[in-house]
């Protein structure tokens, strides 16, 4: 008879997997940039509602995994010609010295090297010595926080420059309803019709995740 007994440590694994796929994506993806560039063009645009934060989220998800989809697939190709099982701790340990290469490789090229040695140099003050000793500019331990404040410096950067001509229009409509005495008339009534008129004008939202995804090539 076959044995039917499940795979207690498959089962953890998988559990585990599905806890840490969050986190992973938020803080070793291209999704807490791109979200974050999302979320300040809506605010740039004065319409805090639409569209709606399911869909930016939607968004964000669905362009993350267009840009990381060549690690995934170097990652499932590396495991697959390791032929690993996930029959054992020791395969799961062989499956993280795998999958490491190509993330730190990933990591690496989209962080700054300014924040990988702050976190470095940052071990010597918070980290026990035993633990900082063998400490590289390399390791997970400081890639995913220096690649995390990397992506939410570049995505603040691009919100400022998005951010300009509408505050442009912003300021050229509050002056010209100044001008005219039209002081009970509020500016947002105006600038905002004029702001989406200009954003669709220019293919806003194409453009926009156009440079996104071709800010990771």
């Amino acid at each position: 008879m076959l044995d039917a007994s499940p795979n207690l440590l498959g089962i953890l694994i998988a559990v585990g997997f599905v806890g840490l796929l969050p986190l992973a994506v938020v803080t070793m993806t291209g999704f807490l940039k791109i979200s974050v560039v999302l979320f300040l063009i809506r605010n740039a645009l004065g319409v805090q509602q639409m569209p709606p934060n399911l869909v930016l989220y939607g968004i964000s998800l669905v362009l993350t995994v267009y840009v990381t989809t060549p690690l995934i697939s170097e990652m499932g190709t590396r495991l697959q010609e390791g032929q690993v099982q996930f029959q054992t701790t020791d395969d799961l340990a062989r499956a993280a010295q795998i999958v490491k290469q190509p993330l730190q490789q990933h990591l690496i090229k989209f962080t700054h090297p300014r924040e990988r040695q702050f976190f470095l140099d940052g071990t010597t003050r918070l980290w026990p010595e035993q633990a900082r000793q063998n400490v590289k500019d390399d390791d997970l331990s400081i890639l995913v926080p220096a690649f995390v404040a990397s992506e939410l410096t570049r995505a603040f950067e691009i919100g400022f420059l998005l951010y300009i001509p509408f505050l442009i229009i912003d300021i050229v409509v509050a002056n010209i309803l100044m001008t005219l005495g039209m002081i009970m008339v509020s500016p947002v009534l105006i600038s905002i019709p004029l702001k989406l008129l200009l954003f669709v004008a220019i293919d806003g939202w194409s453009r926009l995740m156009h440079g996104l995804i071709l800010s990771y090539s």
